[in-house]
């Protein structure tokens, strides 16, 4: 595994570029809008569906290219995500055209007014927190370019606050069985939309249960099946757009507590295994960072707020009040580790996960197909 980080390409090809692409006003010929690394099949398109495959890594696909005919076949080629490589930052950045520096929801657990809210449930130890922390305040800014897109996705998000956050003012069109997403796709194709969003998590959900083996396997045959069905449905002028928010690194069992001497200049923790922010008690981040380094730079990137701030992992800009739901410190593994936080917990022990910057959860898909006119 290399140790260099594979860093997000905000200025190029990157996930946050690719709803602003599709709905700028057309340039003076077909097509003229959209970037160079676009799939070139998309140009002089009418109309488009974005499909995002939760979890979907280009490494992890490209290795499966056998049980996925359809996405192999597909035009296209890898494509960053952002910092951190988690779901709560990459969906906000895909649907706002923003970098996790802007729109502010900068991991799966952040630190909010001395709360740490976890996004996607948008609770903290006391409960729910969305009286506290309004979701269209703590995420302020439109998704989707201020335009009414149609998002298709599981009909159980449509009330949560992390839709809320960022998809408020979408058009919510829920599906309760998978096979419903490529119909109701259709449906919208027909009506004329411009651009369908399309959102599914099978493939992350079986990733983090069950690991790589053959229940992912088995899982993503099923996704490239209902994108054929997808293109199936395609009108004449209309092109299917896949991409992920990130993608996986088996770690399995191997969970490490950060080091005592770590732990007694820290205050709490947030972010998530594979992006452990530390904060520090008072006084101590000098102290933090340099523990920090000396116990855990030999599986993982060690590095200050500001330090990773000037380096642009987050973006060119991070206002202050967003670098205020950092951490002091960040521990972000190398190695196909996890890092300990005993609040950060769920129904079951996570065989993969993501957030931090190796290739194999940066790298993503854009690929797609045409139906010609």
């Amino acid at each position: 595994m290399s140790l260099k980080p594979t860093l997000p390409q905000y200025n190029g090809a990157n996930v946050r570029g690719i709803v602003p692409a599709l709905l700028a006003p057309p340039g003076g010929r077909s097509g003229a809008r959209l970037p160079a690394w676009f799939p070139a099949v998309a140009t002089g398109a009418n109309q488009f569906v974005l499909l995002v495959l939760d979890g979907l890594g280009w490494e992890q696909l490209r290795e499966r290219a056998a049980i996925a005919p359809t996405l192999a076949a597909m035009q296209g080629g890898p494509i960053t995500t952002v910092t951190p490589s988690t779901t709560a930052t990459a969906l906000t950045s895909i649907t706002t055209g923003l970098t996790p520096g802007e729109h502010g929801l900068v991991g799966y657990r952040m630190e909010l007014a001395g709360e740490v809210l976890n996004v996607l449930r948008w609770h903290g130890d006391r409960g729910d927190l969305r009286r506290k922390f309004a979701p269209s305040e703590t995420q302020p800014f439109e998704p989707f370019m201020g335009e009414r897109v149609a998002v298709v996705s599981k009909a159980e998000l449509e009330a949560t606050a992390f839709t809320e956050a960022h998809l408020r003012g979408s058009e919510q069109v829920g599906w309760r069985a998978a096979s419903s997403l490529p119909l109701i796709v259709g449906h919208h194709l027909r009506r004329g939309d411009r651009l369908v969003y399309a959102y599914y998590d099978g493939v992350d959900k079986i990733a983090h249960e069950r690991g790589f083996g053959e229940f992912y396997d088995a899982e993503l045959r099923a996704a490239d099946r209902m994108v054929a069905d997808l293109i199936e449905l395609l009108p004449p002028g209309a092109v299917l757009l896949v991409t992920a928010d990130h993608g996986q690194v088996d770690v399995s069992d191997r969970i490490i507590s950060p080091h005592a001497d770590v732990m007694k200049l820290t205050r709490d923790q947030s972010g998530e295994g594979r992006f452990r922010w530390l904060h520090a008690k008072p006084g101590a981040a000098d102290d933090l960072l340099a523990a920090a380094k000396e116990h855990h730079s030999d599986t993982a990137w060690v590095h200050s707020r500001a330090e990773l701030i000037a380096a642009g992992w987050f973006g060119p800009v991070v206002s202050q009040p967003v670098a205020a739901r950092f951490g002091d410190v960040a521990l972000v593994p190398h190695q196909p580790i996890s890092f300990h936080d005993p609040d950060d917990s769920g129904p079951y022990p996570l065989v993969c996960r993501h957030g931090s910057l190796t290739s194999a959860e940066m790298l993503v898909p854009l690929l797609a197909f045409g139906n010609e006119q």
